[in-house]
């Protein structure tokens, strides 16, 4: 059953776009799930954010594993896990999280290139990708291999460093390769074709917010949301929380599911 997950998994990526939502728990996965999305990843900053800690490591592995084996086991789609760096110093300390991964049912991973804002050589980053790849081979788990050259300073040109990474991590076995941090259409154009796997742009994350039509028609093939769902449902309970403080009045239900419905929801669930 995961194989089968696994390749209907990659084979979306070789459509015309795909947009692959972010849940940081059952209900959220299941509610997505729901509306027809054909596969659900992971959110490490909103897994953290519902624990009431923030992103960036915080949740040791065993803590993340629990939480993700908790939203696979809600959903019948494919789900595909944020872990982080891979949790580990070594290569082999990448294989073993991705090992463990397969174990609660993911059929997928992104894996990072820095650790506390640090990146990794670009050998020592392409060789967690190779120990990654040793551990779950091709066509039974998909690596979306991150970058961060956009976000570190110091980087003399992100872009020319993005696309060098991105070939390195590509010979080493991933399927996708991720780079957050641009929201600008002509270099996520360029990039689409320098590239040589298919794209993943997160969206929501910038001021300026690129929609996800567009995005494909630059050649993106797979668009995510990082913890932006979560970031909305959580500011929906502040402005709750703030409107019950200052008025007491009931305005944040306007639109809110019905309690009945919300149960009919998770009815199969129980």
């Amino acid at each position: 059953m995961t194989d089968d997950r696994a390749a209907a998994f990659l084979a979306l990526h070789r459509g015309t776009g795909f947009v692959l939502p972010n849940a940081w728990d059952p209900g959220s996965a299941r509610i997505l799930a729901q509306l027809g999305f054909p596969a659900i990843a992971t959110t490490s900053a909103g897994i953290a954010w519902s624990l009431g800690v923030p992103d960036g490591g915080a949740l040791d592995l065993d803590t993340m594993l629990e939480k993700v084996a908790a939203i696979v086991a809600a959903v019948d789609v494919p789900v595909t896990a944020d872990l982080e760096a891979g949790y580990g110093d070594d290569p082999q300390d990448v294989a073993r999280t991705v090992l463990r991964a397969t174990d609660v049912g993911v059929v997928g991973a992104n894996l990072e290139d820095a650790v506390d804002g640090v990146l990794f050589g670009i050998d020592e980053a392409a060789e967690r990708i190779a120990a990654a790849r040793d551990a779950a081979p091709r066509s039974t788990f998909v690596i979306n291999a991150r970058t961060d050259a956009y976000f570190r300073s110091g980087v003399h040109d992100p872009f020319d460093e993005t696309v060098a990474r991105a070939q390195r991590f590509v010979e080493a076995g991933a399927d996708c390769v991720f780079v957050p941090g641009v929201n600008d259409e002509e270099t996520v154009r360029r990039l689409a074709a320098e590239i040589p796997a298919p794209l993943n742009i997160v969206a929501g994350l910038a001021a300026h917010l690129i929609p996800v039509p567009e995005l494909f028609a630059l050649g993106v093939r797979r668009v995510s949301l990082g913890g932006s769902i979560a970031r909305v449902a959580l500011t929906a309970v502040e402005r709750a929380g703030r409107e019950l403080l200052e008025s007491g009045t009931l305005g944040f239900l306007d639109g809110a599911l019905p309690y009945a419905e919300v149960q009919r929801r998770f009815a199969d669930g129980v």
